[in-house]
């Protein structure tokens, strides 16, 4: 697992213990604030997070109002909005696209006031669009979301960012994104049916309970029938598994051996854990390779693969994201945009039909699982 990872889950782990995101209670439940000083921080968040979006679109605007720029970690968290929106934009175009529009909406849960200060939870659902350089006219989207534990300053009678931390999806190196060119798409992307796995159904359920990411159902939560493991090392295996084996919403694939989820108590380790899960799948006969490597080698056109091994993908399929020999995430396919590129689902960092590279380096390993039918 990333070092940047393993840092966010020791910061969940602490901001579990401190406040609750479960339901986002209501800032009215703010401690001792006003009613005004509560109404003050919601406008201050919505304005933030609205030209936050715009920054990311490209928009020229003035970040650095927002921020307490006499304290380092005020000026940290302003450069990391910075550096984020380099990051996709160069990513973009390195995949023949541009950022064309991005939108925010903000859930506030619970503040805490003292002095001048307040700390706060906060849950980010993000709309990006994008087109490609052939066709600008033809927008394509996608959602993520993130979870954010914040203190804010009042100075000079407004506020501003002091604190902020968040699982970020666009946490990347703008200088370590893979080449590669992506090749044509194959002209069949139907979903097929089969007898033991319901693609059609695992996707459905993929995009219902992908949880704040824009664009997902239920409300922006989690299926409440299964344990929330973000605290715990991350959800993505746990939601992957969820996805493929719900009898009632998910993909049907029948549980066994290890692969289990005990209802209310919790999912076995094969159900929960990357690697655990990815050796199952494999052993178990329920998954084949389709190829594993860098982008590069994936989206590489041969006489054998004329669309590469990018384009054997199928919706329902999974995605191991592999760092340094060992499976750091898992995401599950739910589509292609206009040209063809793999959209994903996952959770921890929430994605909803989202480009499966997208915040992940040059180092970065992938490895195509067809689940069979």
């Amino acid at each position: 697992m990333q070092l940047r990872h393993i840092i966010g889950w020791i910061a969940m782990l602490l901001i579990s213990t401190s406040f609750s995101f479960a339901d986002f209670p209501s800032s009215a439940n703010a401690q001792d604030a006003s009613d005004m000083e509560t109404k003050e921080v919601e406008v201050f968040l919505n304005d933030l997070f609205h030209t936050r979006s715009k920054h990311l679109a490209g928009t020229s605007v003035n970040l650095e109002k927002d921020y307490d720029l006499g304290s380092s970690s005020g000026r940290h968290a302003l450069n990391i909005q910075k550096i984020r929106a380099t990051y996709l934009h160069a990513w973009a175009d390195h995949r023949s696209m541009a950022v064309v529009d991005a939108q925010s909406k903000v859930r506030i849960g619970r503040m805490k006031f003292t002095g001048n200060q307040v700390k706060l939870t906060l849950g980010h659902s993000q709309q990006i669009a994008y087109t490609y350089h052939d066709t600008p006219s033809k927008m394509n989207w996608f959602g993520l979301g993130t979870w954010h534990v914040m203190t804010l300053t009042k100075k000079d009678n407004r506020w501003v960012v002091a604190k902020e931390w968040f699982l970020d999806p666009l946490e990347e190196n703008p200088k370590k994104i893979p080449a590669g060119v992506l090749p044509p798409s194959p002209s069949d992307r139907s979903i097929p049916s089969g007898k033991q796995y319901n693609r059609q159904r695992a996707v459905d359920y993929a995009n219902k309970y992908a949880g704040l990411a824009w664009g997902a159902g239920n409300e922006g939560k989690y299926n409440r029938k299964y344990k929330n493991y973000n605290h715990l090392g991350g959800d993505c295996t746990n939601f992957a598994s969820q996805a493929l084996g719900d009898p009632e919403e998910g993909g049907g694939l029948k549980m066994r051996g290890p692969w289990r989820y005990h209802y209310p108590n919790g999912g076995t380790r094969t159900w929960v854990q990357t690697d655990s899960f990815k050796h199952f799948l494999l052993n178990s006969g329920y998954g084949t390779v389709i190829a594993r490597g860098h982008f590069g080698d994936l989206t590489q056109r041969t006489d054998k693969r004329p669309y590469g091994a990018i384009g054997e993908l199928v919706s329902g399929d999974l995605i191991a994201h592999v760092m340094h020999n060992d499976v750091d995430h898992f995401s599950i396919v739910t589509g292609f945009d206009d040209h063809g590129y793999p959209l994903v689902n996952s959770h921890t960092a929430d994605r909803y039909k989202a480009p499966f590279d997208l915040g992940w380096d040059d180092e970065t390993q992938y490895l195509f699982i067809h689940i069979r039918d």
